[in-house]
């Protein structure tokens, strides 16, 4: 897979910060060597914004890098990152901030989730999508709900790369239950689900009402892990608040530890299955 405008950033953005922490310099140093916020030099290091030319420029003498080869992969990166990715073309419906987590996406080798209310996006039907953008979005119109259902059947384009898109999602009962769109529209979304049980890639849980209390009460998130081991995991967490990316170690880890133990808690992947099945058959 060839690597995204969205990844080469965040590359380029970690080997800034690096090459800043090793000469001793504070981001508000840099910042305001530069003329910019730290909340903008914050951006370009964690790799959510493209990095100028002129900025680039001055960093790397700051930093002191003077070796050509080097230099040059540095600014390779900073140029690809400014590459526009497909989902650029959804621009005007994207939500806010959304556009970093399709880039991500878009490159992860396997995706871990934890949904509370409704399927992964991932794993929706054009139907069953439909029915929760037109709830999640009331001022949009017809249209701009159709961009966002195909924005979404273009991400599943990745279940069926080579090699596919790995996909654990552990599901809160309340997602099988709750017939959203409507008996017919949520028996095809629940089928739909079972099929893609079925791939080898594919790994689905449901965590049962009666398990108690659990570790997924802090809300849904997600965590991207991708194939070079030198990008690390991201964890995403998205709220009525808006959206969290979470790189620093600890705070993966902690939403790593969290998955692993709803995974324990749930119900093992045939019994949910199971459990989908008979769902499916109530409605």
């Amino acid at each position: 897979m060839t690597t995204g405008p969205t990844v080469r950033r965040r590359r380029l953005g970690t080997e800034l910060r690096n090459l800043r922490e090793s000469n001793g310099y504070k981001l508000e140093e840099v910042a305001a060597q530069l003329g910019v916020a730290p909340s903008t030099l914050s951006r370009i290091e964690t790799g959510k914004a493209p990095t100028k030319s002129a900025y680039l420029n001055q960093l790397l003498e700051m930093y002191g890098v003077v070796e050509p080869g080097q230099r040059q992969v540095l600014v390779d990166m900073a140029r690809e990152g400014h590459r526009k990715g497909w989902w650029a073309a959804y621009d005007d419906v994207l939500p806010s901030g959304f556009d970093i987590y399709v880039g991500l996406e878009a490159e992860t080798a396997a995706v871990r989730s934890y949904e509370i209310a409704v399927v992964p996006g991932l794993l929706q039907t054009p139907d069953y999508a439909r029915a929760v953008l037109r709830e999640m979005f009331p001022r949009h119109g017809s249209e701009q709900i159709e961009r966002l259902v195909d924005l979404r059947m273009e991400r599943q384009r990745r279940l069926d790369d080579t090699p596919a898109l790995e996909v654990w999602a552990i599901l809160d009962e309340a997602v099988i239950r709750r017939p959203v769109g409507g008996k017919q529209v949520m028996r095809g979304q629940l089928d739909r689900m079972l099929e893609l049980a079925r791939r080898p890639g594919i790994t689905l849980q449901v965590l049962p009402f009666d398990c108690g209390a659990h570790a997924g009460h802090g809300g849904p998130f997600s965590i991207l892990e991708f194939p070079s081991r030198t990008d690390a995991e991201v964890a995403y967490v998205e709220s009525a608040a808006g959206v969290l990316y979470l790189e620093k170690e600890r705070e993966v880890r902690a939403r790593v530890e969290a998955f692993d133990r709803l995974r324990a808690a749930a119900l093992a992947p045939a019994a949910s299955v199971d459990l989908i099945a008979q769902a499916a058959q109530e409605i």
